[in-house]
């Protein structure tokens, strides 16, 4: 057993200071949008919104309106053309993030500087002072399944890549992360690998490796744990096959991934045979990760959101592992650290750091949407226990007043800054009439339905949306991906119970009143989720920043294509 403990950060300063800045949220607010605006008051887009050089709250909410990312579009696209004058920053911008376009089906370019860089580190300090208090680790490894796409330049020559890309490929945060969090059982060559497949399988091999040593298990999104480990369960006697021998599967053609891997293999033929056992002893894979890496402590990641649908999967290979949603924040930039580890994912909240960025909530209230009136947005220390609300960000790279389409619940404060929990995207919902069901929905729909295929012993291996407004009256579209074969009489009882699940009012009523037709099931084959990752990955995408598309747009013209030239069987509710 590993018994040093972990060396680096002094978690409980950590804790002080986070103690410190969040009793007096408002303050630090009011500090660190001056800190912004006084660094970046020469910009462009500032002088010509008349600030004149203001730094309060009330003459920046007067003055800078509030915008969307197309707001914003050109004054990017001039940065990422090469020009280096004051635009949106004071400082010239030397990077751009690109978000993956699994949202909108349209990837967008993001400034990125190194206040967003401090912000990154600040945040996982954060996080694991608190995480580290309540699950001590030892010395160790843990085992991370990241990917880095390969860098690219902007036509002005700009570095151009992932958010992660821009993180990993940082000396900043290389040095940074040593102090916070183990070093990854992984070379760097499996990381920046070019080939996502090879790497994930030479991710998996370095794991059992290093097997004794892991403490963790980490990707940026539950979606890549949860591919890992369906991926082992396709390759292990391979992989027990390269431990045994002490030599590579032919698989990994990549000559800077076989030479980093090489150096770690020698033949071992005692933990071959060890994991072999292992895997022939396991009940469907159940308790697969404690199995595999007996010292790990937990598993960890974003499970919120769009990853909540694989944290049953996820639970499944965990065993009595505990699992913890990592923070929260965006393409954008960070906003919120989980200081609350022992909280399941489902209802993990994350407490904003104030000295970030600054932060204004547009309050969600149906009465005045239907009035075409939307309410004023409130500060961080003004939100409401229990209220919705848009999050509007002000960070250090250019962005003013930002919506980030987000939509957030207050559950509590920690001192006198929020705790929030993601709600879903606000413009990503299925609607025809006067219905609107969210994300949310969907998955509760879909979870639903999983129950059913559950008694077959089958499960939902992926799922996805769209409207159908080519028929008259329109209609949802639910894609289903299925781990195996399932009965006409299931898969019909599924289609009702889908439709049987939207609870919104609007919906309901409208499907009574024959305004909405009759909900449309489409199975397809299994690999087809799949189909969709490669298609991100083949325009730039890191399968650690991928988010499979839930609602699927006009935008997603490919996303729709792959998904309806790959249906198996279709079903029509009989619902109503």
């Amino acid at each position: 057993m590993l018994e040093k403990k972990m060396e680096g950060i002094n978690t409980n300063k950590v804790i002080e200071e986070f103690e410190a800045l969040t009793k007096d949220a408002g303050g630090v607010q009011r500090e660190t949008l001056k800190k912004i605006l006084e660094e970046n008051g020469s910009a462009e887009y500032l002088q010509n919104l008349g600030l004149n050089g203001k730094t309060d709250p009330e003459s920046f909410k007067s003055c800078v309106p509030l915008v969307t990312h197309k707001d914003l579009e050109a004054y990017i696209h001039r940065i990422a053309e090469g020009d280096s004058s004051s635009i949106l920053t004071g400082k010239p911008i030397l990077d751009m993030s690109l978000s993956s376009g699994t949202t909108q089906g349209k990837r967008k370019f993001v400034p990125f500087n190194d206040e967003l860089m401090e912000n990154t580190l600040q945040i996982y300090r954060t996080s694991f002072a608190f995480r580290n208090r309540e699950f001590p680790l030892e010395e160790g490894k843990s085992l991370q399944f990241v990917y880095s796409s390969k860098p690219g330049k902007t036509k002005g020559g700009l570095g151009a890549g992932t958010a992660t890309t821009n993180l990993f490929r940082n000396s900043k945060y290389k040095s940074g992360m040593k102090a916070i969090q183990f070093q990854g059982c992984s070379p760097d060559e499996v990381i920046f690998g070019p080939d996502f497949h090879q790497s994930l399988y030479c991710h998996l091999l370095c794991g059992l490796l290093f097997r004794e040593e892991i403490q963790s298990v980490f990707s940026t999104f539950a979606h890549s744990i949860v591919l890992a480990f369906r991926t082992f369960e396709q390759v292990w006697e391979e992989l027990c096959n390269d431990i045994r021998d002490g030599e590579l599967s032919s698989r990994v053609t990549a000559l800077s991934v076989r030479m980093a891997m090489q150096k770690l293999l020698r033949p071992d033929p005692e933990l071959a045979d060890l994991i072999y056992k292992k895997c022939s002893g396991l009940s469907n894979w159940y308790g697969l990760i404690p199995e595999l890496f007996p010292n790990a402590k937990y598993i960890y990641g974003i499970m919120t959101g769009s990853m909540e649908p694989y944290l049953k999967k996820l639970r499944h290979y965990a065993g009595e592992l505990p699992l913890m949603s990592a923070d929260y924040g965006s393409s954008e930039g960070w906003i919120a650290a989980n200081v609350n580890p022992k909280l399941p994912p489902e209802m993990a909240t994350f407490a904003v750091l104030p000295n970030i960025g600054y932060f204004e909530f547009i309050p969600l209230q149906d009465n005045a949407e239907c009035m075409h009136k939307e309410p004023k947005p409130v500060g961080l220390t003004e939100v409401k226990i229990g209220e919705d609300y848009e999050i509007v960000v002000t960070n250090f790279a250019g962005l003013y007043r930002y919506r980030l389409g987000d939509v957030v619940r207050v559950m509590g404060f920690h001192n006198s800054t929020p705790e929030l929990k993601f709600v879903c995207r606000r413009n990503l919902i299925l609607s025809i009439n006067i219905d609107k069901n969210t994300e949310k929905d969907l998955q509760l729909s879909v979870e639903e339905a999983g129950k059913l295929l559950a008694e077959e012993k089958l499960e939902v291996v992926d799922f996805s949306s769209l409207v159908d407004v080519s028929t008259d009256p329109g209609h949802y579209v639910i894609f289903l991906e299925i781990s195996g074969e399932a009965s006409e009489e299931v898969l019909q009882e599924c289609c009702n119970c889908l439709d049987r699940s939207f609870v919104d009012a609007g919906y309901v009523g409208s499907r009574k009143v024959k305004a909405i037709g009759p909900l449309e099931l489409r199975v397809v084959w299994r690999g087809t989720f799949l189909k969709i990752l490669e298609h991100y990955l083949g325009l730039g995408t890191v399968v650690s920043q991928f988010k499979t598309p839930r609602c699927v747009g006009p935008m997603n013209n490919k996303v729709q294509q792959i998904l309806c030239n790959n249906v198996a069987k279709t079903y029509f509710s009989t619902a109503f």
